[in-house]
């Protein structure tokens, strides 16, 4: 009986070292441990940088991991042009502006690098900011470029209240610290403030399409109403240069078939902290109410 236990047990030790084997190998096939962009030494190369998605703080779409990339890009000896490639609906002024500024650092500090942005399906809003920071902007015919404007959206709950009978209690130390509460009835003055906030970044918005796009915007009545445009209306309008996809950039506008990616991608303990952080915000959230600020999108 002792040795059948003993052969039953280094079996079963055998077959749990087999199966461990066999997880490790599929998590370094599939996980991406590592943060960081992809990088060639040797040879000329196309320089690649992702924005996709919201242009927000924290994670890939923050202004942080987009100029981090950026930089890196522009520093390596081996980069003869870059393309940023945009995928976004837009997201935060401040964010949008400080890719923004860092583009334009860049290109004056390194004038023989060129940077032209490859917008796939969307370039709206903070996104369509950062994009004419470019020295060209290429498009899809059927991309969606524009929404040149800012909102800020909410909800009010007074009615609901009322017949719930719910009562609200807010108590505050200066007269505006409850702005646009949504469970408080609408202040007309409190609207017409946040009118004037809206209405500055509007202008700071149109200020940067016009010094970007120069002489090569047509504008109409209705270009910085908030309207999008497809890829071809866009280039008729001025709000783009051409067609084109990164890889047409790459071999025929930079003259650098090779791509390299510089993108900074979160390792696997950055994605499942996001992860913790973005849960917590939004049990907070559901705590607090909330009204949604400024945003390009």
């Amino acid at each position: 009986m002792l040795q059948e236990q003993r052969v039953k047990r280094r079996w079963g030790i055998f077959f749990k070292l087999i199966g461990f084997s066999y997880l490790l190998a599929v998590l370094l096939l599939f996980v991406d441990w590592g943060g960081g962009s992809e990088k060639l030494v040797n040879g000329k190369h196309t320089a690649l940088v992702h924005i996709n998605g919201t242009i927000a703080s924290g994670g890939e779409g923050s202004a942080e991991s987009i100029n981090e990339a950026l930089r890196s890009a522009f520093d390596d000896k081996e980069t003869a042009g870059i393309v940023l490639r945009v995928n976004s609906p837009g997201g935060s002024p401040v964010q949008a502006g400080i890719v923004h500024d860092e583009i334009r650092r860049l290109r004056s500090k390194h004038p023989q690098i060129s940077l032209y942005v490859v917008v796939e399906d969307l370039c709206a809003s903070g996104g369509y900011y950062v994009a004419v920071a470019a020295d060209k902007i290429f498009v899809d015919k059927a991309s969606i470029v524009g929404s040149i404007g800012v909102l800020m959206d909410g909800f009010g709950f007074t009615g609901t209240m009322d017949k719930l009978g719910v009562e609200r209690r807010l108590l505050t130390a200066g007269v505006n610290k409850g702005f646009l509460d949504p469970f408080s009835p609408q202040d007309a003055e409190q609207k017409k403030h946040a009118q004037v906030l809206l209405g500055e970044i509007h202008r700071q918005f149109i200020e940067v399409v016009r010094k970007g796009r120069g002489e090569r915007l047509k504008e109409t009545p209705e270009m910085f109403s908030g309207l999008m445009w497809t890829g071809m209306q866009s280039i008729r309008l001025g709000l783009a240069d051409d067609l084109g996809t990164v890889e047409s950039v790459a071999r025929e506008v930079i003259k650098a078939e090779r791509i390299v990616d510089f993108t900074i991608k979160e390792n696997i303990a950055e994605r499942f902290a996001k992860r913790l952080r973005a849960d917590a915000a939004q049990s907070a959230g559901s705590l607090l109410g909330a009204i949604d600020w400024p945003a390009l999108r």
